[in-house]
């Protein structure tokens, strides 16, 4: 059942939803987030034991990732089953390219095999209608459509309120395209015994959201890790890792080529400094989606995008760094990536939306 309400409201939001962000300063595209780091378990790993683990036994080293990624959904399976006496609502927030909705649909089928029934609802769909006269502004003067003003955040709240109250709401759809909610199309929702609903987007942590729903379940992800070579420098971490995941995925399923994505990618940081990490600590289960072995396989998709880069595209330079690095990593077959894998939300060919 979840497999199939998955691949319906993938393939809805997909034939409308575009993306558009402003840009703002952010020294490099792959700058630390040293904040993002320090609120989570962060991930060592060195080049060369990974490329010793490829070469030896590949299959072994991504049933060894993926298990570890699984063992975090279990354990907020199990923190979720434990506060539904509290509420039956789930708050799921983390910056771009974290893995958000592959962990809201894992959490859903590791509930239904405990016999509880999610919804998952993306807060992209609680948007206001653009007003350019009214909308927030980035300090270069466009609009700045990763504020939390952007959300309708009291309808947001009054739907947490009837839904802990077992009664019956109708969630919004944003049409991206038009840039507005739609006047006829929702989708009703009344939670019965034994069912939640996960809200998931990236200011599902913020106090406008957390602090009238005190009792929710809140979840954090992201992916940290630092990749070290032998002399013990770092040459690849997180931030490079969600931003490769981004322009793959883009240039997959969102008609978005690389330059496109890059050129958002500094706004994004900057998003995620100003609205999603100061409200991090909210969380009380959190989740690291870094997949040690993942590098071995993006490489072989990211890298062709950003060498087709433009020369004159401003981040260029900041590539040419990137690019050294991913040669460090030897090749893993993507046949090696199960179907179920988060990292299939960016690579191509999940279960649970993108076949």
């Amino acid at each position: 059942m979840y497999l199939k309400r998955a691949k319906q409201v993938y393939f809805a939001r997909q034939k409308e939803q575009i993306f558009f962000f402003a840009s703002a300063f952010c020294k490099g595209i792959c700058s630390v987030d040293i904040k993002n780091e320090r609120a989570q378990e962060k991930m060592k790993c060195s080049i060369s034991e990974l490329n010793r683990k490829i070469s030896q036994n590949p299959r072994e080293l991504v049933a060894e990732c993926e298990n570890r990624y699984q063992s975090y959904i279990v354990k907020a399976a199990d923190q979720i089953i434990e506060n539904m006496k509290n509420s039956p609502v789930v708050l799921l927030s983390g910056p771009s390219g974290s893995g958000k909705t592959t962990t809201a649909y894992k959490l859903e089928h590791e509930l239904e095999k405990r016999g509880v029934v999610s919804h998952t609802i993306s807060m992209d769909d609680y948007f206001h209608d653009v007003d350019i006269r009214r909308a927030p502004r980035t300090p270069d003067g466009a609009i700045d459509f990763e504020h939390p003003n952007c959300v309708d955040m009291e309808l947001l709240n009054e739907h947490f309120a009837l839904l802990k109250a077992g009664k019956e709401i109708h969630v919004p759809k944003f049409l991206f395209a038009r840039q507005k909610r739609s006047a006829s199309i929702f989708r009703k929702l009344k939670l019965k015994e034994n069912e939640i609903a996960i809200f998931e987007g990236i200011h599902a942590l913020n106090d406008a959201v957390t602090i009238p729903n005190p009792d929710a379940a809140k979840i954090y992800i992201s992916a940290i890790v630092d990749y070290i070579d032998d002399e013990g420098e770092k040459r690849f971490f997180g931030t490079c890792l969600r931003l490769m995941r981004r322009v793959v995925r883009d240039n997959n399923f969102r008609g978005a080529n690389a330059e496109y994505t890059i050129a958002l990618w500094d706004n994004v940081l900057r998003g995620e400094r100003l609205y999603i990490y100061p409200y991090m600590d909210r969380a009380n289960i959190k989740i690291n989606s870094a997949l040690l072995y993942e590098v071995a396989v993006m490489k072989q998709f990211a890298r062709p995008l950003f060498i087709d880069l433009p020369d004159d595209n401003p981040q260029k330079e900041e590539l040419a760094r990137i690019l050294p690095a991913l040669e460090l990593f030897s090749d893993l077959s993507p046949d090696h990536v199960p179907e179920d894998s988060l990292l299939r939300e960016f690579m191509g060919g999940s279960i649970y939306y993108n076949k």
